[in-house]
């Protein structure tokens, strides 16, 4: 049996191959066509379980093969898997795009009393309605078929995006000899060692992914070399890269052209009024004043910062006039002067499988459940699976995939297997699941994975996402966990967890050093803390830098081709350190042309207010002990996590806290109050 089209458990992973792509998205697009042909009859009753009973159920079949499908291009990559997913494309994107602009069942819903649906249901049809008119389900003729043409383009094109972005950081290696190396951690030389064995070749080989790329700009003696790998990284998919098939040039100004079509198609002035009619921003411009805003909040503590290294890297690194590729190496050597530790010495005191039993055990405490190990099919022998319960009664399950590899697309995010769902088909509660994915370094000599402090940060936030996802109590699909809250408050609680990574309580039970056993020590933690907002002013202000440009890229029509200028503009109004001439920053922005992101990457910072002012309770409510607050806890857990997108975001943190958000907890943990 083909596995794509086995609903009767968990995704059997080891078994999709690429042949089976297309026999079942043939099947289950025909299954979805036929089901709509049913309820758009006559009829059929505007009733929104039996709408859910037939055509939702059909659809979700649908969207979870394809989703597994897309994960495997997404983690094991091959030429054969992405030319069966190429080929799939198309075809299911029309599906959706044509479903979710099909007159005709629109009316279905608008045909619904509301007064027959509870709570949940109601927040799902209005949800529903707005995304018809979303999707062009009041177009009519030729701008219809307009809109749903320029659906499937950007699909097409969003894909080619993100392969470029894989392929020229995947094809990218340098072989050098350990003489260049001089300052590296042991670790990342064994690494590269071994990736250069992998070859059948001596020295090191070198790569662009992130386990490799940061630790030479941290650490690497050698200028040169740290400026030919910079080169490298931030000329990736671009005019300047090493292949002119993999520029994204063309691929920018289309995308955002099209956005640009399909807003004004839907009657709004530009993509990024599109964009945040599911937002909790009311207005571009209300982003572009926050942003501004926090920009000149920061200015000061980055002007500071940038002064302070500048007289760092001239006094004890002889780097009279610090070139973009330098400013990483001063940053990390100022630290270890400022605060005597490095992140290389630290990393040493966080083995991966410590860290994820500190994770699970702040987790099992504070929202009273419990994860233990289960078994599933998985597309890598390094991926594990868990399962979370609260008294014996499971409430999800996720996959883990920590290291990066070969055909794995680059960052760390979280994704939802399948929803919960009371399924109006069978009556059935089906229970999520969640896909968790890192990019970390993997053991080298028999030792575990080392973590670096970021790593465990990484950790920290995508399973924040996936709590979101799993320990929600809402049946009803659409508003069921991450599903239907607002992209810019989707952020809160994978960001709230972050904060326990500073958290002596919680660090004492997830360290060990590698090679003695020995906890972080509290002087080395006491350090660490210390240097937390160091240069948190650049930091903001390069965040700061993506969402302006994003925002602006998709508020400000005609600017896809202009892409590079404008990116200078924000720079030139927010950045207080100067790019290379050379840096394609964009060509690799796969957030905003790949992901999902555009006209929203501001949801970061916007979010990050949110779950500060949200930690804050727990820091109000700390134990003596300093251990964290059970009933806070819960309270957050049941007002955030269990409702889902159930409401508006905003009425689930008043919930929570009593009161609107403040920026003010943003700024005092970022030590720019």
């Amino acid at each position: 049996m083909n596995p794509l089209l086995d609903f009767s458990g968990l995704p059997r992973f080891d078994a999709i191959l690429p042949e089976h792509v297309e026999e079942a998205m043939t099947q289950l697009i025909q299954d979805a066509e036929n089901a709509l042909e049913t309820v758009i009859q006559a009829d059929f009753p505007a009733q929104w379980t039996a709408l859910a009973a037939c055509l939702d159920a059909s659809t979700e079949r649908l969207g979870r093969a394809w989703g597994a499908v897309g994960h495997l291009h997404a983690v094991a990559d091959t030429p054969e898997l992405r030319a069966a997913y190429t080929a799939a494309l198309p075809r299911v994107t029309e599906f959706f795009t044509r479903l979710g602009a099909d007159e005709r069942l629109y009316a279905k819903y608008k045909a619904i009393v509301r007064s027959t649906l509870n709570p949940e249901q109601s927040r799902a049809h209005e949800n529903a309605l707005r995304n018809f008119v979303l999707s062009g389900a009041e177009l009519t003729g030729g701008r219809k078929e307009r809109f749903a043409a320029i659906q499937e383009r950007q699909a097409e094109l969003s894909q080619q995006f993100s392969e470029h972005v894989l392929d020229s950081t995947d094809r990218w290696q340098l072989r050098v000899d350990a003489s260049r190396l001089k300052g590296l951690p042991q670790d990342v030389l064994a690494a590269t060692r071994q990736a250069a064995q992998d070859k059948g070749m001596d020295g090191h080989m070198l790569s662009l992914k992130m386990p490799c790329y940061l630790p030479i700009m941290q650490y690497a003696l050698d200028r040169e070399l740290r400026h030919e790998i910079y080169r490298a990284y931030a000329t990736r998919a671009s005019d300047l890269g090493s292949e002119p098939a993999l520029d994204n040039t063309a691929l920018i100004a289309e995308i955002v052209a099209l956005r640009q079509e399909e807003a004004q198609l839907l009657g709004y002035d530009n993509a990024a009024q599109v964009s945040l009619a599911t937002k909790m921003a009311p207005s571009p411009e209300h982003v572009m004043a926050f942003l501004r805003d926090l920009a000149q909040r920061a200015r000061p503590h980055a002007e500071h910062d940038v002064a302070d290294m500048r007289a760092f890297a001239a006094e004890h690194l002889n780097l009279k006039d610090p070139q973009p590729w330098d400013w990483t190496f001063i940053s990390e050597r100022l630290k270890e002067a400022r605060y005597a530790f490095s992140e290389s010495e630290l990393k040493t005191y966080f083995p991966a499988p410590k860290v994820l039993a500190g994770l699970f055990k702040i987790v099992e405490t504070l929202f009273e459940v419990s994860i233990r190990r289960d078994a599933a099919p998985t597309w890598h022998p390094a991926v594990e699976f868990y399962r979370i319960e609260r008294a014996g009664q499971l409430l999800g399950q996720f996959y883990l995939d920590p290291p990066a590899r070969t055909g794995k697309r680059g960052g760390a995010w979280m994704d939802d297997v399948r929803a919960r769902w009371l399924r109006p088909d069978d009556g059935q509660l089906q229970t999520p699941i969640a896909h968790m994915v890192c990019n970390f370094a993997e053991g080298v000599a028999g030792q575990p994975p080392l973590l670096t402090h970021d790593d465990v940060i990484t950790l920290f936030h995508e399973f924040g996402h996936g709590l979101h996802h799993m320990l929600t109590q809402i049946n009803e699909r659409d508003v069921s966990g991450i599903s239907g809250v607002e992209w810019d408050a989707v952020e809160l609680p994978s960001q709230f967890m972050e904060n326990f990574c500073w958290e002596w309580t919680v660090l004492r039970h997830m360290t060990a050093h590698v090679e003695t056993g020995e906890p972080l020590p509290r002087a080395l933690f006491d350090k660490m803390v210390a240097a937390k907002n160091f240069q948190s002013g650049l930091q903001t202000l390069r965040q700061v830098e993506f969402a302006l440009f994003d925002m602006r890229l998709h508020a400000e029509p005609g600017q896809g081709p202009n892409a590079l200028a404008l990116l200078q503009e924000v720079r030139d109004e927010v950045a207080v350190l100067p790019a290379p001439e050379f840096s394609r920053m964009p060509h690799s922005f796969s957030h905003v042309f790949a992901g999902g992101y555009s006209a929203g990457y501001y949801s970061y910072k916007w979010a990050e207010v949110l779950s500060a002012d949200a930690y804050a309770a727990f820091e109000e409510t700390t134990g003596t002990d300093g251990s964290p607050s059970l009933e806070t806890g819960r309270r957050y857990r049941e007002a955030i996590l269990e409702a889902g997108g159930s409401r508006p975001a905003l009425e689930s943190f008043k919930a929570f806290r009593g009161r609107e958000p403040s920026i003010d907890a943003l700024l005092r943990h970022q030590g720019m109050a």
